[in-house]
């Protein structure tokens, strides 16, 4: 008995100590898999961290200065009106910032702070990308957009010594509204300080029941364009007064008598479109300003600083609804892409992966493909006859032999 257990004590001794080696193995290898799950984690926690600090601060509002940005149809008096606006802030001691977004103006009747021709120079811009005049000024207005986080900067900068931030815009009132420069200046603005959109009325020529109509369906527009605080200024009231255009905001009935003596068809649409907008005019300041005598003034910032106050109450809690909704679908789409890091990360085990392109299995396969094709032809070209083919070419010799003379 002790002659047999003395030969199998050393063979289960080697066997427990590979036992015991085998699972010092595996402890390794998890502890080096949980260091490395762990070095993932706290990268992407520090990926976490560091897009925080960036959404944070970029989230800045203040409530001081309020923008105005003047829109209007061409000939409608805004660089004037603007003009007026500028000595009015001068005169009242009210601390205001002047910014010209037309560059294709020759001169101004005021100094302006920030100045669009100071960075763009629209001919150079028409010679170069061989442009007409609205060409030149939307393709200006687009440069100085990709730069506008800079003005907005310098703003912000002097901002608490600031009130009011005038902004005259292009002469062809669609190159702002309705472009995209127009819209990133805007919401560039929104987005940072109170921002109201004032729609300048050329007064006279819209006594005419049709173009009053078009003017109003065209701030209408621009209000669900912006999806901002939005005051009409009734604009040369030194040549007509602009109580008519109340009347008819007011009362659809004057307005519908002034078109009595109208019966084709547009001012049949007219009709309609004024009942229709009746609601909008409800919500709507409007003011009869003069941009050469200086009348109305007062009335005019009074009614800026009443949109101001509903830009604040109303407009910024949508426009912070929206961000939200923004910011909400970036972090879902962040997160997808963080996790599939970490998936990419955990399978590589921090090795370098070599990405397939597909171009030289495509490259073979084609090949193999050219082959196949080339072996196919060759298999056609010298394809052997069979008996019966020999069998049929015999009946058409004497079928030709038949007829033969």
């Amino acid at each position: 008995m002790d002659i047999d257990s003395d030969p199998a004590s050393p063979n289960s001794k080697t066997a427990g100590e590979a036992a015991s080696t085998v699972q010092m193995n595996l402890e390794g290898s998890s502890n080096t898999v949980g260091k490395e799950k762990d070095d993932v984690a706290k990268s992407m926690e520090k990926l976490k961290i560091e897009h925080g600090e960036a959404g944070a601060s970029s989230t800045n509002f203040k409530r001081k200065p309020v923008i105005i940005i003047v829109v209007g149809m061409a000939g409608s008096g805004k660089t004037t009106f603007l003009h007026r606006l500028v000595c009015q802030t001068q005169a009242s001691n009210i601390r205001g910032y002047v910014m010209n977004l037309d560059p294709a103006v020759m001169t101004l009747p005021y100094g302006a702070n920030i100045d669009i021709r100071d960075t763009v120079k629209y001919k150079e811009v028409m010679k170069q990308f061989n442009l007409g005049p609205n060409g030149g000024i939307l393709t200006s207005l687009n440069l100085f957009s990709t730069k506008f986080d800079e003005v907005i900067s310098v703003i912000e900068k002097r901002a608490d010594q600031l009130d009011y931030v005038l902004v005259d815009t292009p002469g062809q009132i669609e190159i702002f509204t309705w472009s995209a420069s127009g819209a990133i200046i805007t919401e560039a603005f929104a987005s940072t300080f109170p921002t109201i959109i004032t729609y300048v009325v050329d007064t006279p020529r819209s006594a005419n029941p049709q173009t009053f109509m078009s003017n109003m369906l065209y701030a209408c527009s621009i209000l669900y364009k912006t999806r901002l605080p939005l005051v009409l200024a009734f604009n040369k009231t030194d040549v007509a007064q602009h109580q008519f255009a109340l009347e008819w905001m007011e009362d659809f009935e004057a307005f519908h008598a002034a078109l009595d003596s109208d019966h084709s068809y547009t001012s049949t649409l007219t009709r309609s479109l004024s009942l229709a907008l009746e609601e909008f005019y409800k919500n709507l300041r409007s003011v009869g300003v003069s941009a050469v005598s200086g009348a109305g003034m007062e009335a005019f910032f009074k009614a800026i600083e009443a949109s101001a106050e509903e830009y604040m109450e109303t407009y910024k809690a949508d426009l912070d609804k929206r961000r939200a909704e923004k910011q909400r679908l970036e972090e879902e789409r962040r997160r997808e892409n963080m996790e599939k890091l970490r998936k990419d990360v955990e399978k590589s085990r921090g090795e370098t992966v070599v990405l397939s392109t597909g171009l030289k299995d495509g490259e073979a396969g084609g090949k193999a493909m050219m082959d196949e094709e080339d072996e196919d032809e060759e298999e056609d070209e010298y394809e052997p006859f069979t008996e019966e083919e020999d069998v049929i070419d015999e009946d058409e010799d004497e079928e030709v032999a038949r007829f033969s003379f």
